[in-house]
């Protein structure tokens, strides 16, 4: 409800405007009347009355002084007077020092009321103006606060002048304030349809605690799924993410939402902003590997150096194992066992994880591939879709089960469509590291080894040795131009353990050694 104030000398008036009118029905809440002008200027700074009725003789300060001083010091207050003199002259001066209505005392209680509705509507008009002008201005400020913090360079010395301008709050003093940037995601639900529609307000509130909480200029806009919180802190540069998280995560209790916060480089000066939101955006694409922390500092992850970006053999064994045992549970046991050890890894990143997950992939691929080929038939391996690739950042476990559980569907199709030597083949190819006897492979088909030895011949053409041995130098000619792995484990890992001897028939099945193989075909060294 909008404050009155009733200000007049003479006990009657003062009496009968406050209690026979009736104030509170038609939304208006009634202060205790003032005896002169002296009382309600002390009284105003605070309970600040929205309108004041004045009469203009009083004992001392006169109404229209009282208007002048009411108008210089709360220019947006609302003054009605209410006199018993019925003189132009008194109207005349009582609006130029800014008094809305000149009401007589003879006036009937609907008049009054009538009056102070009249004065409300313009509170409200101009309020609502005030919102409208402020929210337009905080759309262009944050638009040009985006496009300078969204930039490929550093900003200039006129884009930080009209930066200052507008957000004047950001200035700083060199050794006693600084710049800090932090990128603040509601984590809620996905599937919420309701989180869309509020997040904005969400973020609104956030900001306003946030701003009351750090007792500093802040300000904020909406960051493609996230929050943009810019601050200037008081104080050591090196508690600054600390101060910042604290405050994030006391605001989220408070309006009952969960916070993730990614701080980056506390600055000096507004020029660096852009150093302050690269680190900041770098942290928070630090969400998934630190998933469960609900923050993440710059400082804390700036010198971490990587995982492997290539999967070993042993790995690549692993998988096969899960894609041939046909048996989902175990695939998404071997995928999530895997992951969690990736990401528990305190030298991991982001862009090396990415690219491990993606090498994971494509050994996935060939594996198919070089299984189709086993059984001579075709195959398209499922490719990673621009989805997978942006889930492989975010929901890494579920986004490699789903894709292996295509891999391993299209493997059971192979092999369960394929005839005995199509499936001796396919087992050959899988088993390439350890003994291969032919009664091994003749028992896997349920076959007669004499019978399998001239079946497997008149199919494929060779011989079962021949046609082994052709298989382990063509994986040896791959896992050489493929991987770095040294070539005694590229040899172990076609099923030799005499590094000499494979060398020896490598050599005559391609006319050249490993070493000078991997030299031709990759132009890199042997790491050997």
């Amino acid at each position: 409800m909008m404050k009155v104030l009733i200000v007049d000398d003479e006990v009657i008036i003062r009496t009968g405007l406050s209690t026979v009118i009736d104030w509170q029905g038609s939304g208006f809440t009634v202060l205790e009347p003032a005896v002169s002008a002296e009382e309600a200027l002390n009284r105003m700074p605070e309970e600040e009355p929205d309108i004041v009725f004045t009469d203009i003789r009083m004992t001392g300060l006169s109404g229209i002084e009282l208007a002048r001083e009411i108008r210089k010091a709360w220019p947006d207050t609302e003054l009605i007077v209410i006199s018993g003199f019925d003189e132009f002259a008194y109207a005349q001066q009582a609006m130029r020092e800014g008094v809305s209505e000149y009401l007589l005392k003879t006036s009937r209680p609907d008049e009054v009321i009538q009056a102070a509705m009249r004065a409300k509507d313009r509170i409200e008009q101009r309020r609502q103006l005030e919102r409208q002008g402020k929210v337009q201005e905080e759309a262009v400020n944050r638009g040009f606060l985006r496009r300078v913090l969204g930039s490929s360079s550093p900003p200039d010395e006129g884009t930080v002048t009209e930066l200052l301008s507008r957000y004047p709050g950001l200035r700083v003093t060199p050794g006693k304030h600084h710049l800090q940037i932090g990128m603040i995601k509601l984590k809620v639900d996905p599937k919420s349809q309701e989180i869309a529609g509020v997040s904005e307000e969400l973020y609104r509130l956030l900001g306003d605690k946030l701003s009351d909480l750090l007792s500093c200029s802040c300000e904020w806009l909406q960051w493609n799924e996230s929050m943009l919180l810019l601050a200037r802190i008081d104080g050591d540069p090196v508690w600054s993410s600390a101060r910042l998280e604290s405050a994030v995560r006391k605001a989220g209790e408070e309006l009952d939402v969960q916070t993730f916060t990614a701080c980056g480089q506390p600055v000096g000066e507004a020029r660096q902003l852009r150093l302050a939101f690269e680190t900041a955006a770098e942290a928070a694409s630090y969400e998934w590997l630190l998933d469960g922390r609900g923050h993440v500092f710059y400082e804390n992850i700036c010198d971490r150096k990587g995982v492997r970006s290539l999967c070993t053999l042993e790995e690549e064994r692993e998988l096969a194992g899960w894609l041939r045992s046909g048996d989902a549970e175990k695939l998404r046991a071997g995928v999530t066992h895997l992951v969690e050890r990736v990401r528990s890894d305190p030298e991991a990143t982001p862009e090396s994880v990415q690219a491990y997950f993606q090498s994971l992939i494509v050994s996935g691929q060939r594996w198919l591939e070089r299984a189709a080929l086993s059984v001579g038939r075709a195959c398209e391996p499922p490719g990673p879709d621009a989805p997978v690739m942006a889930g492989l950042s975010k929901q890494p476990d579920c986004v490699l089960f789903e894709y292996f559980e295509d891999v391993m569907v299209q493997y059971a199709g192979l092999v369960n469509g394929a005839n005995p030597v199509q499936r001796a083949a396919a087992y050959i190819h899988e088993h390439l590291d350890q003994g291969l006897s032919l009664q091994q492979v003749a028992k896997h088909v349920h076959m007669n080894p004499n019978y399998f030895s001239e079946m497997f011949k008149r199919e494929t053409g060779q011989n079962y040795i021949e046609y082994v041995t052709r298989a382990r130098m063509r994986k040896a000619m791959s896992l050489l131009t493929e991987t770095p792995a040294k070539i005694s484990e590229v040899a172990n890992s076609v099923g030799y353990e005499d590094l000499k001897y494979f060398n020896r028939l490598f050599k005559k099945f391609t006319g050249v050694t490993p070493s000078e193989y991997r030299s031709k075909t990759e132009n890199r060294p042997s790491i050997d």
